[in-house]
């Protein structure tokens, strides 16, 4: 894969990356609407400028333990999903960094990523910035560790929100 702009991040000390052309912006904590019987990784409902867009943890997604936000932590605006099933989705993030690229060029899939046995399908591959190592997430895939039933619930609560806001503005 050839080395596109990223836009750097962290959740628990590790560095992760979004292809900066996923992501639409970056904004500072919000009040997120709580959503009932929602799963550990959907936070809640956050109002965007008058759109209503779900706030996913990374933290939770990517396994890690929960942390209270720090005024260090930030909220990606991203689209994920294909085509016409795309959604603005918040993802929440220890900190966001720089936009930037990686150092060698391109994102390289794990060696040996088969005899370890670790499907990490939330991961395109790795790069290096600065030295450190890089996980650039799949936007696409980032549920597939755990059910894709995940992503569907996000998607459907993001559309039942649009089509509630599209009744509201009809009446």
């Amino acid at each position: 894969m050839s080395n596109p702009d990223v836009v750097t991040l962290t959740v628990d000390g590790a560095i992760y990356a979004v292809p900066v052309t996923r992501v639409q912006e970056v904004i500072d904590t919000q009040v997120i609407a709580p959503m009932p019987s929602a799963p550990a990784h959907l936070l809640g409902i956050l109002d965007l400028r008058g759109a209503n867009v779900p706030i996913l943890d990374l933290r939770c997604i990517l396994g890690r333990p929960w942390a209270e936000d720090t005024p260090q932590t930030r909220i990606l605006i991203v689209w994920m999903g294909k085509s016409d099933h795309r959604r603005l989705v918040g993802l929440r993030s220890d900190s966001v960094i720089e936009v930037t690229q990686l150092d060698d060029g391109e994102i390289k899939p794990m060696e040996g990523a088969d005899m370890l046995h670790w499907h990490g399908t939330a991961i395109i591959g790795f790069g290096r910035r600065e030295g450190a190592v890089v996980s650039v997430l799949d936007l696409d895939n980032l549920f597939s560790t755990r059910a894709d039933a995940s992503l569907a619930a996000v998607q459907t609560a993001s559309a039942q929100v649009q089509d509630d806001r599209v009744i509201e503005g009809a009446q």
